[in-house]
């Protein structure tokens, strides 16, 4: 690997605005507060500064994937039901239109369309994270869709595509969660699951040489369909995975939040 090759990664984006306001009375008071430290702590654990970030989030799906190539993006609070003060969060980021023609043509070139956007706002799987990894708005940011079929091998061959950037000067960040299911975690209930597929996933992550063939077939895992009923907030980390194919990865997040097991990776 390149000494300026940059990692991939996938990042847990919390739950709304859940970073900028008090978790509800019954729940515990640090609910939220590690997974706010592991992000607060990203910038200086990679060392350096991007030129930009290319996002993946769990809440933009398209088809085909589509780039938000605003150059000053606004906010999408998509979101509801929270405190009035978390509609007036602020994150004046520059947008990357370069950086999209450039992803555009790796993804044509592996026979991938794609789209664009000049009017999406950064949705909250974008600007909630980035909030706390870059406070200061100084990293421009360029999100890009999920494909609305939310195959996982066509998300992985989406993360190879897009592997030059990584040597470009460009972080790849897939924003998502590695367990979603909001009834159950509010519920109580399958906590045996969320741990069994937590378990699966971190040994899928850490064995380069299957690691592709084991995410592309990840409904089969233990207490997979249980944890992601739906798959969107778990195709962010397919591209973060394809980017890096072959190279190693590890979990640099582990934590339990209302009783479910989370965690977050890096490749490469």
């Amino acid at each position: 690997m390149s000494p300026q090759r940059w990692p991939t990664l996938f990042i847990p984006h919390g739950g709304g605005p859940c970073f900028f306001m008090d978790p509800p009375p019954q729940w515990p008071r640090d609910t939220w507060d590690r997974m706010a430290a592991f992000l607060r702590g990203l910038d200086a654990s990679l060392g350096r500064r991007p030129s930009a970030v290319l996002v993946i989030s769990g809440h933009w799906e398209t088809d085909p994937v589509a780039l938000n190539t605003a150059a000053r993006p606004p906010l999408l609070f998509d979101y509801y039901g929270f405190p009035e003060h978390t509609y007036r969060l602020t994150y004046p980021v520059d947008g990357a239109p370069k950086l999209a023609e450039e992803v555009r043509g790796l993804l044509a070139k592996a026979g991938l369309p794609s789209a664009t956007d000049p009017e999406r706002g950064l949705d909250h799987g974008v600007f909630v994270p980035f909030k706390l990894i870059y406070p200061d708005a100084d990293v421009p940011i360029l999100q890009m869709s999920l494909r609305r079929d939310l195959d996982p091998a066509t998300h992985l061959a989406i993360g190879a595509a897009l592997a030059p950037l990584r040597d470009r000067d460009v972080l790849i960040v897939g924003s998502g969660m590695s367990y979603h299911n909001l009834q159950g975690m509010f519920s109580g209930r399958g906590n045996a699951d969320a741990e069994a597929f937590d378990a699966w996933l971190g040994a899928a992550v850490t064995d380069p040489g299957a690691r592709e063939g084991a995410l592309a077939r990840w409904r089969e895992a233990p207490g997979a369909v249980e944890s992601h009923p739906e798959a969107e907030h778990l195709l962010p980390l397919m591209v973060a995975a394809g980017a890096a194919s072959g190279e190693p990865g590890a979990r640099i997040y582990s934590d339990h939040v209302l009783g479910k097991a989370l965690s977050g990776f890096r490749f490469g």
